[in-house]
């Protein structure tokens, strides 16, 4: 089966030479979209329809997603919990100060171009990259935290690694892509979480003229989880785009790692698009693809769970 897939090379030139720009002296205005972080939706098993081509596929189990990305308030949380309990430290190198944490490795299967990724401690954050939202005091309790007003945006510059032990040390997971993209596109084959067409209300991606484009330009901003309720920030009116089951922001924004392995390749799967990507892909069937360590001002990630029996 043929997949829509956005180039890697293509994506990471683009977001190299904007993440400068996207980043911003000033803290942006502090928005509460009245979604709330921390709540789940259930995706109920069946059938729906798959990728471009509408194939008929079957997620025999329910499962839940969260409701939004993963925010910088509470991926600090995470932080700070991981090193406490020392499952994450911090670490010099070439790119500057990093968080890693332990790996145990993949199975390896010598395909040409195959990376071998063997146990031992993986990059999770770049602390020192400028487009990093968080703040970090060595000498505090708590030491990492929220830039103000980026509390409830999405967490960003958070590599595979660091986006999987978020979710495994809550006890939860990172969703399949199989699983993503029923949450994002329901069982009726819309292409788009909320229906046929988009427009510029609908999400944030590139030249969506957003509140955040009015503030810092053309190439914007990442927008609050759930941005895209219904609600009019400073005169700009968004529509509500929810997926079938009301997740939020599963389009555009920031693409979002997802967790299943593909025998053959170190490469991990993104899905949903970013504010650096055209409307167009962001229907829910594209999808984009990185190594494990890779880290960028457009990329976050949500999690996954098993529903309770």
């Amino acid at each position: 089966m043929k997949r829509a897939t956005v180039s890697l090379i293509l994506i990471s030139l683009l977001l190299n030479a904007c993440a400068s720009a996207t980043v911003n002296a000033e803290p942006p205005p502090y928005i509460d979209t009245g979604v709330d972080p921390q709540s789940w939706a259930k995706i109920p098993a069946g059938e729906f329809l798959l990728g471009p081509h509408n194939e008929e596929v079957t997620i025999d189990f329910d499962f839940e997603m969260m409701v939004t990305d993963v925010t910088n308030a509470r991926f600090a949380e995470y932080l700070n919990q991981a090193l406490a309990q020392g499952e994450i430290h911090i670490e010099d190198g070439p790119q500057g100060r990093h968080i890693v944490g332990y790996y145990p490795g993949d199975e390896f299967h010598g395909v040409k171009h195959e990376l071998e990724i063997q146990a031992g401690d993986r990059l999770q954050v770049l602390l020192d990259d400028a487009g990093l939202r968080l703040a970090y005091d060595p000498g505090s309790d708590s030491p990492f935290s929220a830039l103000p007003g980026y509390e409830n945006h999405p967490m960003v510059l958070v590599t595979w690694f660091g986006a999987k032990a978020y979710c495994e040390l809550n006890g939860w997971r990172l969703p399949t892509g199989m699983e993503w993209e029923k949450a994002a596109r329901g069982d009726d084959g819309r292409p788009y979480p909320w229906g046929q067409e988009i427009a510029r209300q609908n999400g944030n991606y590139y030249s969506s003229h957003d509140v955040f484009e009015k503030i810092f330009g053309a190439l914007g901003d990442t927008t609050p989880v759930g941005f895209y309720n219904g609600n009019t920030y400073d005169g700009y009116a968004t529509l509500d785009s929810p997926s079938p089951y009301g997740l939020y922001d599963m389009a555009g924004n920031v693409w979002q790692w997802v967790g299943n392995l593909t025998v053959g390749t170190h490469d991990r799967q993104m899905r949903g698009g970013s504010k650096t990507t055209y409307g167009y892909n962001l229907r829910s069937w594209t999808t984009n693809a990185a190594r494990p360590d890779y880290a960028s001002p457009s990329v976050g990630f949500r999690c996954a769970r098993d529903v309770k029996r």
